[in-house]
């Protein structure tokens, strides 16, 4: 199965912030010290907000050549 580049980009992203999410999972359970609710929400809000996501534009102008997503 193929997806086209927006969808492709999409499925790269999801993966891309639920790494993130684990990762930021990993540090605040293996961390030295326990935290709140909110300052873990707030680490991890960080944590995606650093993250590089390129934006994909759909193309304006489809031909035949259009692409079902």
């Amino acid at each position: 199965m193929s997806f086209c580049e927006h969808c492709a980009g999409q499925r790269f992203d999801r993966a891309q912030v639920l790494r993130t999410l684990r990762a930021a999972r990993k540090r605040l359970r293996d961390g030295p010290e326990l935290c709140s609710a909110v300052e873990a929400l707030d680490d991890v809000i960080q944590a995606v907000r650093e993250m590089e996501i390129p934006h994909l534009e759909p193309l304006d102008e489809m031909g035949d050549d259009t692409v079902i997503h």
